[in-house]
């Protein structure tokens, strides 16, 4: 089956808006079940596969997505290009609501997470180079496209992932920060090294919902708030992806 695309969509994200001649597929994965169907069909002229990496209602939390299966999923079914879109954080000064980043570093801070497939007995034991997390020509092709679409983008940045559900203290954040951290999320990782396990090419799309708890003049963070950025954002996602269909 040849797919010329995957997404993986975050919060706010559960379907892909102007996907055309959907079809459903449930993969068997020797990880048990992804987060749920693999949806695909026909958009900007190409094949498209998309998973709702928190399920389509939003019924998973960041620590309990499957992201062995989910990946194992798309793998199977014939993907190649894999793009996470991620609700987060701002932490730098000029990644603030709405912005749209192309991170190009990841730190991890999640525990108690299946972080490899080596975790089966049997398997083969990869010592993979992670010192680029993300694919370069696939993160300089994003870039590319949305510039295409007349859609401002920051280059890179780095990406730290927290545990979550919760949001994280201002001390959490300024610890982060002085790591060298620019965003904050919760579902980074341990996505973006099991797509490198299965050889697949992987880029993020960090959608920031809200700057990070100290980062910004809010008193405190309104979940409402956050939605309504959320969703600006995400409205240019399919945008964006369509240029780089397209190109």
């Amino acid at each position: 089956m040849s797919i010329d695309l995957a997404v993986i969509g975050g919060s706010g994200l559960y379907n892909f808006p102007g996907l055309e001649n959907a079809s459903r597929h449930t993969v068997d994965t020797p990880f048990g079940p992804a987060s749920g169907d693999v949806v695909m069909g026909d958009f900007a002229g190409r094949k498209l596969a998309f998973l709702a990496r928190h399920g389509e209602s939003h019924t998973l939390p960041p620590h309990r997505v499957n992201y062995r299966a989910n990946l194992w999923a798309l793998h199977s079914l014939g993907a190649r290009r894999v793009i996470g879109v991620n609700a987060v954080g701002g932490i730098r000064a000029d990644m603030g609501p709405r912005v749209i980043v192309v991170p190009d570093q990841v730190i991890d801070y999640t525990y108690d997470r299946y972080t490899s497939f080596c975790d089966v007995e049997g398997a083969e034991v990869r010592h993979i180079d992670f010192s680029e997390p993300y694919t370069e020509s696939l993160r300089r092709a994003l870039i590319a496209a949305a510039s295409k679409a007349d859609i401002a983008v920051i280059d890179g940045g780095c990406y730290g992932a927290t545990q979550g559900p919760r949001l994280e203290t201002r001390a959490e954040i300024a610890r982060m920060k002085r790591d060298g951290c620019d965003l904050v999320g919760m579902t980074g990782m341990p996505e973006a090294v099991l797509a490198r396990e299965l050889d697949l090419e992987y880029a993020c799309l960090a959608l920031v919902a809200n700057f990070a708890a100290g980062c910004g003049d809010e008193a405190e963070i309104s979940i409402e708030e956050i939605f309504a950025h959320l969703a600006a954002a995400t409205a240019e996602v399919p945008r964006i992806l369509g240029a780089l269909l397209k190109s």
